[in-house]
């Protein structure tokens, strides 16, 4: 059973949020949530498994099971029978997010402390992101330091791309992935599509990063970089599949609608175009907190998560056909262009 908390008990949650991660990432470090993920388990087999006192551990479990992270069954008379079990996947949740390689903590690295009590300012306009953050990139220096960080969020986008593998490159031959990074999600793509060669289009600037990737990956044949500008000039051509993978959700709509186009054109007749972004769902939007409460101070970037509807409609008005949503983490949208295109 789901259970909504009312305003009041979730700002206790927020105002208590460093002890609520420290909590979790006790409980990671102890490995209690993987015993917890296998439960039901009792109180007391926990206490003795982990060598720890059992009335603590109630205590330290009351404090998961705030956060809406485990269910308890505690019969009357005996604290030591209680049993618990953890939300499926709650292990990788919470690795994810203050792991060693947690996204979080990359996010915290960004200069976001220059908002932090001023935020009535910055909503005002007196108070910008200044220093440290450039956006669109515009040293190499920056240029790396952003790939390395969005390749570092790209699991889930990974995770749904390699689920649908068969469906998307068994008929495939050539993939130009626009605005790849240095190359990570096409090398990943590569790895379970033999028959397929990938080139990411990007700005000159990132062609190091990706032949660092290519090299590697060990896919020294099959890796390429196109180096480009979509502001500037058109799509290449020469494709059957082009992708567009956490792009087009830093541009208004009038600059995706035209990328779109531009796909389109680029296309080989029959070609498959993909868009994988954090589509707008409370989910999704809970866990982008952090660029949502960041960009407040950064009035180049126009970034927002949109409802996958948005995507569905463009690639139909576009003039594309077979529009579909492939489930995963992330959602996949894709189309193909007609093998016959008519005027668009």
């Amino acid at each position: 059973m789901t259970v909504t908390l009312s305003p009041r008990a979730l700002m206790s949650l927020l105002v208590n949020g460093p002890k609520a991660t420290d909590v979790l990432h006790t409980a990671l470090d102890l490995g209690l949530l993987d015993a917890l993920e296998a439960g039901p388990v009792r109180l007391d087999a926990l206490a003795t498994r982990f060598g720890v006192l059992p009335l603590r551990l109630y205590k330290f479990l009351d404090c998961i099971e705030s956060l809406g992270l485990l269910t308890r069954d505690e019969p009357d008379d005996d604290i030591g029978a209680t049993s618990y079990r953890a939300v499926a996947g709650l292990r990788d949740a919470v690795n994810a997010v203050v792991g060693p390689d947690a996204t979080e903590r990359d996010r915290d690295r960004y200069p976001w402390r220059q908002l932090y009590g001023r935020l009535a300012e910055s909503l005002r306009g007196e108070v910008s992101i200044d220093d440290g953050f450039a956006w669109p990139p515009k040293t190499a220096e920056q240029t790396a330091e952003f790939e390395r960080s969005m390749a570092l969020g790209l699991g889930p986008a990974i995770e749904t791309v390699r689920r649908h593998s068969d469906r998307l490159w068994s008929d495939r031959h050539r993939l130009l992935d626009v605005g790849g990074g240095d190359g990570t999600l096409a090398a990943h793509i590569l790895d379970t599509a033999p028959n397929l060669r990938a080139d990411v289009y990007n700005l000159p600037a990132v062609a190091p990063l990706v032949a660092a990737t290519r090299d590697a990956r060990g896919h020294a044949d099959r890796l390429g970089f196109v180096g480009g500008d979509f502001f500037v000039e058109p799509l290449p051509g020469g494709y059957d599949a082009l992708s567009f993978v956490r792009v087009l959700h830093d541009w208004p709509n009038a600059v995706a609608r035209e990328l779109v186009q531009q796909a389109y054109a680029a296309l080989e007749p029959g070609g498959l175009i993909l868009i994988c972004e954090e589509f707008r769902t409370p989910d999704r939007l809970a866990m982008q907190f952090f660029w949502s409460y960041f960009l407040i101070g950064v009035d180049s970037s126009v970034s927002r998560l949109r409802e996958a509807d948005f995507y569905t409609k463009l690639l139909t008005e576009v003039g594309l056909q077979d529009v579909a949503v492939l489930p995963g983490t992330w959602e996949l949208v894709i189309a193909y262009k007609p093998l016959q295109p008519g005027r668009v």
